[in-house]
């Protein structure tokens, strides 16, 4: 892993934003970001993670965010969004710590909701999609739509009861919540997620699922079969206890 970061007094916020051969959106999803931090009253930076992409990725970031805090973190080969994710939490050096999808289907203006929730006392605030005040404004196609939601049900039954969808890609951490379970982290896929929540139950931290908007993006870069498998099968091992070290960054 290339690690590559400015010298700045540490910002409030950190966005991590991991990115696989994401050339064509990149720069629209960083501007976006962007605009709405630079209206808001505390200090940020962006941490992107390119994930060994084979594009222009980081030079079209390098572009978009040129005078303003970037923060890249470089994998030489893809490693998987889990992956991707971990490295750009442990690399960011915010007092809280978002990380989103680089589709942003959750649009950025949502921050402010899950920030409340650490006002209100709570170490880790979630975006989700599965309660009332939800509002999906553009929904996946059905056979996807019906995979979450069967995921979701065996997350609740084997390993985070309460928690209606630990799948939204948009979550904010305090920095104390992502240095104590970051490190920990051992799955690399799209499962990662539960992962981070199970061991955040497990150290008593306090968790608010938000209700977000979210707008499905036709882009998804998630195979229906093979990683719902792949997802399914790491649920299984987190319930059985059966998960691996964390393996070393590279």
């Amino acid at each position: 892993m290339n690690l590559q970061s400015p010298t700045a007094q540490e910002p409030y916020l950190s966005v991590v934003v991991p990115a696989f051969n994401e050339e064509q959106r990149i720069g629209t999803t960083l501007e976006r970001i962007c605009d709405y931090l630079s209206r808001q009253s505390y200090s940020w930076e962006v941490v992107l993670v390119d994930d060994g992409s084979q594009d222009k990725t980081v030079a079209v970031a390098r572009q978009s965010m040129a005078g303003r805090a970037l923060h890249t973190v470089l994998h030489e080969r893809n490693q998987g969004k889990g992956a991707a994710i971990k490295h750009g939490m442990v690399a960011a050096r915010g007092q809280v710590r978002l990380f989103s999808d680089a589709d942003l289907s959750t649009p950025i203006e949502e921050l402010s909701r899950l920030l409340q929730a650490l006002e209100e006392g709570y170490d880790i605030a979630i975006g989700s999609r599965g309660l009332k005040e939800s509002r999906i404004e553009l929904h996946q196609a059905w056979y996807r739509e019906m995979m979450g939601r069967i995921f979701n049900l065996m997350v609740r039954l084997l390993v985070l009861g309460g928690i209606k969808d630990t799948q939204c890609g948009f979550k904010l951490f305090t920095a104390q919540a992502a240095q104590a379970l970051f490190p920990l982290q051992s799955m690399q896929g799209f499962a990662f997620d539960v992962e981070i929540l199970f061991r955040a139950r497990q150290k008593g931290f306090k968790i608010k699922e938000v209700p977000v908007r979210w707008i499905n993006s036709p882009e998804s870069r998630i195979h229906p079969l093979i990683d719902s498998t792949k997802m399914f099968v790491d649920l299984v091992k987190l319930r059985l206890g059966l998960l691996p070290r964390a393996p070393k960054d590279s």
